[in-house]
Formats: C-alpha cells, sequence, structure tokens
C-alpha cells in the first residue's frame, strides 16, 4: 500500500485543541461530582449524563466509538451515562467535499481522481472515525472509500484520557467493578481502528478464516487504491439485517444461524472475534430475490485470543453442562480473574449461565423468551452489580470485555431476526474435538499469512 507523508500524527497543538473543546464541560461534571461526594449530596445521574452528551455533542471522533462500545457493555457506566453516549453516535453529521477532496488528494497524490472512473461526493455512510464513500474503477469494479477524518490520532489520545476521567468518577460513586482494565482494553482497540493497514491485514485474515462459508462474504481490499487512513474495497450488495425481521422464521433463522458461524467459527478455530457486533456492520444478500448470507462490513475492532482465553471459555461451557465445579473456577482463572472467593464464583456463575444459557439446553429456543434487544443482558447485569457491591469491587480481566459485548451484541442480534434454533448443537458442531494447540498452530498460519504475525492483540 502506497504511504502518504505522515501530517496528521499524534500532535500536541492537536491535542490541547480537543481538550479545550472537551475537557472544560466534563472537568465541570467532575468537579460537581466530587462536590456531592465531599458535602454527602444525592447526585442527579440523568442531569448530568444529559449534560455531558450536549457537551460532547459536535465532536466526531473515538468519543462517538467509545460511546458506542460502552453503551453495549452492561454496567461500565451509570445506564443514564450509557443511553446519553450511545445517542451521539447517530447524531455526528458526515464531513463535506472539502475534506473529502483534501484526504484523497493527502492519500493518493493530486490526480486522485484519475485513479477512479467514478467517485461519489456524498458519503455512503459516516461513522464515528471515518466516511464511506462509493467509486468505481477503471474495470467496472464497484468499490467502497473508507477514508479517515483529519487528526484523529490525536484526537484518540485527547478523549481516551477523558475517558479515564468518566471511569474514575464510576469508581468513585460505584465501586462494585474496578474499570481500569475495561478503559486500557478500550483505548488500544480504539487506536488499533486508526491502522487501515491494519484493518486491511484483518479483512485478509477473515477471507482465510471464512474461505468454505459461502454464505458469508468478505470484501476483497483494493491494495493499490489503499493507505494508513485511506481502506479501498470491492462493494458488498446488501440490504440492511433488520429488512428481514418481518420475513418468514425459516428465514431468519438462516440469518441467524449463518449469523452463529461468523462469530463462533472464527473464535472456536482460530481465537479471533468480529468484536463490534453493532447492526450496522451486517448486510443481507439475496439469490434469487430470497435472503442467501451475510456481508461482514468492518474489521477495524478484531480481537485476537491466545488458544488458552479459548480453552478457558471451552471448559467454563463443559463445567457447567457438567456440574463441574473445579473446572468453571479453572476457567474464570485462565481467564485473568484474581483472588475468586466462593462468593465472587457465585457472582460470576449468574454471569455465566446467562450467557451460556441457550448453549445448555438441547432443544429448539429462542435466544431469551419475552427480552427486548435493547434490554438483553440488563437485568442479569444489575443483579450481578448489586450482588459485587456487597463484596467489593472485582477488576475485569481486559481479554474479558470485547468477549462479553460481542457476546451481548450477537444476542441482540437473534433477538431482532426473533430467531428459534438449537443452539446447543450449533455451538457443539463448533467445539467438537476442540484442541488448543491447533487452534494456536491455525492463529499463527492465518496471522503469518495475512501479515500480523508478531502484531497480535492476544495478551
Amino acid at each position: 500500500m502506497p504511504q502518504s507523508k505522515d501530517r496528521e500524527s499524534n500532535r500536541l497543538s492537536a491535542r490541547m485543541g480537543r481538550y479545550a473543546r472537551v475537557g472544560t464541560n466534563m472537568g465541570g461534571i467532575a468537579a460537581k461530582v466530587a462536590g456531592a461526594r465531599l458535602f454527602g449530596m444525592e447526585l442527579d445521574n440523568g442531569k448530568n449524563a444529559a449534560e455531558l452528551a450536549e457537551a460532547l455533542g459536535g465532536l466526531k471522533g473515538p468519543l462517538m466509538k467509545v460511546a458506542q462500545l460502552l453503551s453495549t457493555i452492561p454496567d461500565v457506566l451509570p445506564p443514564e451515562y450509557t443511553t446519553e453516549l450511545a445517542k451521539l453516535q447517530a447524531n455526528a453529521p458526515p464531513m463535506g467535499w472539502a475534506f473529502v477532496k483534501r484526504r484523497m488528494r493527502a492519500e493518493l497524490g493530486a490526480d486522485w481522481q484519475g485513479r477512479f472512473e467514478e467517485f461519489g461526493r456524498e458519503p455512503a455512510a459516516a461513522a464515528s472515525l471515518g466516511q464511506v464513500h462509493r467509486a468505481t474503477g477503471h474495470d467496472g469494479r464497484v468499490l467502497a472509500c473508507k477514508l479517515q477524518y483529519p487528526d484523529m490520532a490525536s484526537a484518540v489520545e485527547a478523549d481516551l484520557k477523558q475517558l479515564q476521567m468518566l471511569f474514575s468518577l464510576h469508581r468513585r460513586m460505584s465501586p462494585a467493578i474496578d474499570t481500569r482494565e475495561i478503559a486500557k482494553e478500550i483505548g488500544a482497540r480504539v487506536r488499533e481502528e486508526l491502522d487501515y493497514v491494519r484493518e486491511a491485514a484483518h479483512i485478509a485474515m477473515y477471507r482465510r478464516i471464512l474461505a468454505d462459508a459461502d454464505q458469508i462474504r468478505v470484501p476483497e481490499v483494493v491494495e493499490e487504491l489503499s493507505t494508513k487512513r485511506l481502506l479501498t474495497m470491492g462493494w458488498l450488495t446488501g440490504q440492511p439485517l433488520l429488512d428481514y425481521k418481518d420475513h418468514s422464521q425459516e428465514d431468519r433463522n438462516h440469518l441467524a444461524r449463518t449469523m452463529f458461524h461468523a462469530w463462533w467459527h472464527p473464535f472456536s478455530h482460530f481465537g479471533v472475534i468480529h468484536g463490534d457486533p453493532h447492526l450496522g456492520n451486517y448486510t443481507v444478500f439475496e439469490t434469487d430475490g430470497a435472503p442467501a448470507g451475510i456481508n461482514l462490513l468492518d474489521y477495524g475492532c478484531i480481537r485476537i485470543f491466545p488458544d488458552g482465553f479459548v480453552e478457558g471459555v471451552v471448559d467454563l461451557y463443559r463445567g457447567l453442562l457438567e456440574g463441574d465445579e473445579a473446572r468453571v473456577v479453572s476457567a474464570y482463572e485462565r481467564w485473568g480473574f484474581k483472588n475468586l472467593s466462593k462468593e465472587v464464583i457465585e457472582i460470576l456463575n449468574i454471569w455465566a449461565r446467562f450467557i451460556y444459557g441457550p448453549l445448555l439446553t438441547d432443544r429448539v429456543r429462542s435466544i431469551a423468551d419475552g427480552v427486548s434487544a435493547a434490554e438483553y443482558g440488563r437485568k442479569e447485569a444489575f443483579r450481578v452489580h448489586s450482588a459485587l457491591k456487597q463484596l467489593g469491587p472485582v477488576t475485569v480481566p481486559q481479554e474479558f470485555v470485547f468477549m462479553d459485548r460481542a457476546a451481548i451484541g450477537l444476542g441482540g442480534v437473534f433477538l431482532h431476526l426473533r430467531a428459534e434454533l438449537n443452539f446447543f448443537q450449533l455451538f457443539n458442531e463448533q467445539i467438537d474435538g476442540f484442541d488448543a494447540a491447533a487452534v494456536r498452530d491455525r492463529q499463527h498460519e492465518v496471522m503469518t499469512a495475512a501479515g500480523l504475525a508478531g502484531t497480535s492483540n492476544a495478551a
């Protein structure tokens, strides 16, 4: 991939500008919280959260991404905050044509328009860190060009400092969960999302992992039109997943089954997950007017796990299935939970039985009865939080964060589709003959082929 001269590295001046726009308002909220604690006053979380959202509302970039992440990790922040922060993602308007021309010129040179047969002036999609334009190559191929917003490296570092402030407030207000490892994990993943060269390698890895799955399409990167801040891929035509929520049960089950494979096969066989289960990251492609499969669209947030963590996931499942308490505890310890008392283990088991529940009974069922996608996991998170509050803060291991949120997000998709499947059977097909050493070897092979060897985020 051609590399442009980097004028947008993490710069002090850009960080200071970002602090000026974000920090004053967040600092005011922090002072209010500190004062309330000092004088023993009750805090109005709803009002503070609304003030925070108003303070951040005009900003693009990492805080939008962090807001999206936080809104899907139950109980990391007070619910009033996650509700308000989640709204920010939808409100960020796209950048105009002047930005597009500057970005494309910086990445591909003055004659960038000559590299395309056609390039759409209006973005086809706008997200937190960049926007996508539809284009046509000289060979007639339809392309998706993902452009990163300006000064994102500086914005990331500035915004992550503000995130640390939010987390430290939460630790003071409600110390059931120690959020330090969560903050570390979110920071690492958001920094990775800025590197489109890495995202291109993630795509190459997924093309290998899912090469035999005709029902799942992964885009192809156009390397000669891609840089660190421009990612050009083949356009995958499809319709939003929610367009199919009123289709037949057979169609909806087919899409849910495909989603299950797209998520669990890479994890159980290669130790890799698609860590951003946002509905906008999937579309449905059709064959002869019927839904045939899923397009996977975004590869910025990919989590690569050591084989021992994957083995812990399988061991916890089998421990719960067989009532083997020693195996359950061993799995938690392998994940990185420390100093586990009997009481903490019982609380963790509340969450584990919720996540694994649909996989433990050999029958056709929904992922959860009588629960909306928005509420999925909230009741259980509240029970866990309330119980942990009595025992003091528990540190959630860094690796657990995206595994947990992705599982919740995937369950939300199944609820949207009202899928009824034998999840026990689907899961056991994925872990049949599981061998940690084989996972390690397969992971090394696909990472090496994709150019990711030595850059793993597996800890």
